[in-house]
């Protein structure tokens, strides 16, 4: 069993800063990048190829991370990968080329997954076991909201000219100095109370909470590059389009916290196939909805469940895993992560240049009825 473990909020803290710099850089790049590549006449899948660098450099990096965080220290990491991400979106600008936009994309990727894992060590080591479902939840609910400021930011200063590429460098920075108050950091990375473990030798501990996080991630990549895409399809003005993507990741601010106070309360299994049942559902009636008032709440609503799949997956991370196995366990969630992210990005994309526009949602409202028949499945095995 996990020995308990005091509340630390100033590593709490931490790992919130990180994991803010991350989702606003992720939550701002993935739309304003593609909806510039769409005013270039690039189309879907394309649009989705570029986005997919970033998941490709968090695949690429994921497994180097403990042996990073062991030789330089999770804070300077930290420190170096908040600098790399914050150069990258002010590259973008500078940079026209489409070519050298992969490559940066690759390289913000790489930055973003030190940031994801290392944040994500942080939380579920110092949030203490009594209250980590609802501790966790708050982590989930900020990462939720830098993602949401993304698209609010780029609905309100265009995706045209330098203004975005600046302003989103600049909160980067700003959210990176919490970041140099860590203290002990150091504890994450020595083997305390479990055997070193690697990446590789992690899966099979884990298979269905891993396969979890890789659906999670086809949603969230596919979602936040090609959502306001889809809205411009069907009709929706630029404002409106981005707007919807923020509602999409902004309710996902105000429900996980609920949701972390049911995976505290009930088996966290049966919590995951509730908000996977649901979010599918969302997805499914997304067609349907799409230009009319009901798309809002159908928004919020499957956001926040999509999400609250990887809260209650990272709260159960922290409850079967300590030491070592935590440093390879959230490492393996970086990976998988990036894979899922990858595959969603492409394939998101080439749904809907295939099926047309409404291939992204069905697609989405698939992959969640599958894994809701993974969870019940494994539940009654």
């Amino acid at each position: 069993m996990r020995p308990d473990c005091d509340l630390n909020l100033r590593n709490v803290a931490a790992a919130c800063a990180a994991i803010t710099v991350f989702g606003l850089a992720f939550g701002m790049s993935y739309p304003l990048l593609s909806l510039v590549l769409e005013s270039r006449g690039y189309n879907a899948d394309l649009i989705g190829l570029n986005a997919a660098m970033v998941p490709l450099g968090i695949v690429v990096v994921s497994p180097w991370i403990p042996q990073l965080a062991r030789r330089f220290g999770a804070k300077r990491c930290n420190i170096v990968a908040a600098i790399v991400i914050a150069l990258c979106l002010l590259l973008y600008r500078a940079v026209d080329s489409l070519a050298l936009w992969f490559v940066l994309r690759l390289l913000q990727g790489m930055a973003s997954a030190t940031l994801y894992v290392l944040s994500e060590v942080w939380i579920v080591r110092y949030a203490g076991s009594r209250l980590r479902g609802r501790v966790v939840s708050v982590y989930a609910s900020l990462l939720s909201a830098s993602f949401a400021v993304g698209p609010f930011l780029i609905s309100v200063l265009g995706f045209e000219g330098w203004l975005p590429f600046v302003v989103g460098t600049g909160v980067v920075l700003v959210g990176m100095l919490p970041l140099f108050f860590v203290r002990e950091v150091s504890a994450l990375t020595t083997p305390a109370d479990s055997a070193s473990l690697s990446v590789r030798s992690f899966v099979p501990l884990a298979p269905v909470l891993l396969t979890t996080v890789a659906i999670f991630a086809v949603m969230d990549a596919s979602s936040m590059a090609l959502l306001p895409i889809y809205a411009l399809e069907h009709g929706l003005n630029f404002e409106t389009a981005t707007l919807l993507l923020s509602v999409f990741v902004a309710g996902n601010a105000v429900l996980q916290y609920p949701i972390g106070m049911l995976a505290d309360r009930f088996e966290a299994r049966a919590v995951t196939a509730g908000c996977a049942a649901v979010c599918g559902l969302a997805f499914l009636l997304l067609p349907s909805v799409i230009g009319t008032v009901w798309q809002w709440p159908v928004m919020v609503l499957g956001g926040a469940t999509g999400f609250g799949v990887y809260t209650v997956s990272l709260k159960s991370l922290g409850d079967r895993f300590t030491g070592e196995q935590l440093v390879a366990g959230s490492s393996a969630v970086g990976v998988v992560w990036g894979g899922g992210a990858l595959v969603g990005a492409v394939i998101g994309g080439v749904a809907m240049t295939a099926f047309g526009a409404n291939g992204f949602p069905f697609l989405l409202a698939g992959s969640f009825a599958l894994l809701t028949g993974l969870l019940v499945w494994r539940k009654t095995h």
